[in-house]
């Protein structure tokens, strides 16, 4: 088995080429590729073709015949041997994903080993036969087929992470597949290939890199039997109308307003920095963040006064700058668009309690706001944030409370905050969201799954019932005698 060592790289200038089954590919057009915290390309991507594409499924579809002919247990090695690569490769890796995504080399650093847990968590789960009836008169045994051909489609807030989650499991099925990273963040996608070369066989794993062409080519072409994507409501709506007339099987984890509801006896001191953060974290661009906190009135001065502390306190600059624990936002639309709501809360009545300042530098930075005393029809509260935002609604009963977290047409994650667990609890389950978290926001494991309902997607990712949505069910029905 190959070494998994990907080639030695500058990370501060990367031109890696487009490469199907380890075979270069020339293509007409390259992409510069930004740093967030300077708003200067430091590499460019290739732009693949339709022709390209084509190429890919074809090679795909004739390495995934004998890919699923290997038994779960080589396969699982190899995943495994592709996780060690990666953290192996974890310094060059860190350093791609913090100049293209903007986070601290730290973050950076957190996201390339939880990659690696993630997929070797996955390679630990098994998807064994069932067996229904086993008498003299009838055998029924259900088994999982892979699908053939996955497209898996990932957003620019944890390109390694969601690459990850998308690789592993659709390879560990049987499955080959096409990664298809956000136009803004390819390069450390790119590197995955490279290491992907070394270890799995020619064609089971390929990166795709392009422009806004390239994702409805791919929902739409008839040789990818399966779709998984992360990334927004309506990139994801527009997934199923392109999958609609080959009849894809689809994995969408769309965008989300999580709600997280502050209990009365909520120890302020001991847990307000959790609750910031579980809000703020990777610049507040996380689908599964905090973005609407009710907080009881007896507790709203203090928790507000602590977030201000908080938020006074975070070090805001560039990837590599020290102690740095929020970088810019990932790219100019996406700060267009924070600014835009944080400019029509302050104009609807929202509270400024606190706004930071930012690097002078050029760089996509946005302040750190946080919003007080919010109306639920405030956009800082209606609206999925996804950037450095912080709002704090207050409520009277809890009732109330239960009542506006519903009031949402998201429903990806929620949280409970409280001492007391079994009355957290007793709130927990009254919820409407794909998972809700106690005392945490957000939480995930490889033997998890994960997954919103309402307008936050279809179907989940990660555990048993992750790895089930690569597959297809196949029954064979035995009458005896």
């Amino acid at each position: 088995m190959p070494d998994g060592h990907a080639p030695t790289i500058d990370p501060s200038h990367y031109t890696p080429p487009l490469s199907i089954a380890g075979q270069e590919i020339a293509t007409p057009t390259r992409s510069d590729v930004i740093d967030p915290s300077s708003a200067a390309a430091f590499g460019t991507a290739p732009i693949a073709t339709k022709a390209d594409l084509d190429n890919a499924v074809s090679v795909a579809a004739r390495a995934q015949k004998d890919w699923a002919t290997k038994s779960w247990e080589t396969r699982a090695d190899l995943v495994r041997a592709f996780s060690d690569a990666v953290t192996a490769d974890a310094d060059v890796l860190a350093h791609l994903l913090s100049r293209e995504q903007g986070k601290p080399l730290a973050k950076s650093k957190a996201e390339i080993m939880g990659a690696g847990f993630f997929m070797k968590g996955f390679a630990d789960l098994r998807l064994d036969p069932h067996i229904y009836r086993d008498t003299e008169a009838q055998y029924v045994r259900e088994e999982r087929r892979p699908v053939g051909v996955v497209g898996g489609i990932t957003a620019w807030n944890y390109p390694v992470l969601l690459g990850a989650w998308k690789i592993a499991p659709a390879v560990l099925t049987g499955n080959a597949v096409l990664l298809k990273p956000a136009p803004s963040t390819p390069l450390a996608t790119l590197r995955l290939a490279q290491i992907a070369d070394r270890i799995f066989p020619p064609g089971v794993v390929t990166v795709l890199t392009g422009d806004d062409d390239l994702g409805p080519w791919m929902t739409s072409h008839p040789g990818i039997g399966k779709i998984s994507f992360t990334g927004s409501v309506a990139t994801g709506q527009a997934i199923m109308a392109n999958g609609a007339s080959t009849l894809k099987r689809l994995t969408l984890e769309l965008g989300g307003n999580d709600a997280a509801i502050v209990m009365p006896d909520f120890d302020v001191e001991s847990g307000a920095e959790g609750l910031f953060w579980s809000a703020l974290s990777n610049c507040g661009q996380v689908c599964a963040a905090a973005k609407r906190i009710f907080v009881p009135d007896a507790l709203y001065d203090a928790l507000a006064a602590s977030f201000v502390k908080i938020a006074a306190s975070v070090k805001i600059g560039p990837w590599d700058g020290e102690d740095v624990e929020m970088g810019p936002m990932q790219n100019p639309a996406q700060q267009a668009k924070v600014a835009d709501l944080v400019a029509r809360a302050k104009a609807e009545g929202a509270d400024v309690l606190f706004q930071s300042d930012v690097p002078s530098t050029k760089g996509f930075y946005h302040p750190l706001v946080v919003f007080g005393d919010s109306r639920d029809d405030n956009p800082a509260v209606a609206e999925e944030q996804f950037g450095p935002i912080i709002s704090l609604s207050r409520y009277s009963t809890l009732d109330d409370a239960i009542r506006r977290a519903y009031d949402d047409p998201h429903g990806l994650g929620a949280s409970v905050w409280g001492t007391d667990i079994d009355a957290a609890t007793d709130i927990a389950v009254q919820l409407e969201a794909g998972s809700v978290w106690i005392n945490q926001h957000p939480s995930m494991g490889p033997e998890i799954p994960f997954g919103g309902v309402k307008a936050s997607g279809i179907g989940v990712e990660c555990g048993i019932k992750g790895l089930e949505e690569y597959t297809v069910p196949f029954v064979l029905n035995v009458k005896k005698g």
